[in-house]
C-alpha cells in the first residue's frame, strides 16, 4: 500500500498490518508520542480525510492501495 503523510507530502510503501509509528519512522516522519497505548491521545492523525486514530496503537489496514494520513491535526500538541 502507498501512505502518503502530510502535511510533509512524504509518500512511502507499506504492508497490511505494520504498524503505523515503524512506518512513519521509516518515511523520516515524526509522530508525537507519550503514553504508547492510545490514552494520552498525542499520537493522534487523521486517515482520509475523516477518521480520527492513534498512531501508536494502530495498523496499517488490509485491502487498500492507497492511504493519507494528516499528522497537523490537533494544533495545540
Amino acid at each position: 500500500m502507498e501512505i502518503l503523510f502530510l502535511p510533509d507530502n512524504v509518500t512511502v510503501e507499506a504492508e497490511s498490518g505494520e504498524p503505523i509509528l515503524e512506518v512513519a519512522e521509516r518515511a523520516g516522519v515524526t509522530i508525537p508520542t507519550g503514553c504508547l497505548m492510545g490514552s494520552c491521545h498525542a499520537c493522534e492523525v487523521e486517515i482520509d480525510g475523516g477518521q480520527i486514530i492513534c498512531a501508536c496503537i494502530t495498523a496499517v489496514p488490509p485491502g487498500r492501495k492507497k492511504m493519507t494520513i494528516n499528522l497537523s491535526v490537533d494544533m495545540d500538541w
